[in-house]
């Protein structure tokens, strides 16, 4: 997620924040590094198709008009579901909502668990 929100707020194209975002000497995970730059290529691959679901299932708000880390916090989720399925949608919602616990206000919680539920629906539905 911090990777697509410097995306977003810093306004760089994906191979700039790759070229920035791990620091020499930081003690990361391969597993988890690994991890990360997948679904950040997904979702910055994908990033049409996630805001067009996130718009779709989002009634009353404007993706532009969402708070930073709310938005790319769903537009992380929402990648995660495309591109990993074997990863079972209620566990990517629950994943969201903890990072969301972290990082988004306290009345965001609500709202970015029914989004992602009505996502995923979306996506079972077709």
């Amino acid at each position: 997620m911090q990777m697509l929100f410097q995306a977003d707020i810093g306004k760089q194209t994906p191979e700039e924040v790759r070229a920035t975002f791990w620091k020499a000497g930081d003690e990361v995970d391969t597993e988890v590094r690994g991890f990360a730059e997948d679904l950040f290529r997904v979702a910055t691959t994908n990033l049409e198709k996630i805001d067009e679901l996130i718009i779709a299932n989002s009634k009353h708000w404007r993706l532009e008009r969402m708070p930073a880390v709310d938005r790319n916090l769903l537009r992380m989720a929402v990648g995660e579901m495309l591109g990993f399925k074997s990863t079972p949608f209620p566990i990517v919602i629950n994943e969201a909502l903890e990072i969301g616990r972290r990082y988004s206000a306290p009345e965001s919680i609500n709202f970015l668990n029914g989004l992602l539920d009505a996502v995923a629906r979306s996506l079972i539905a077709k």
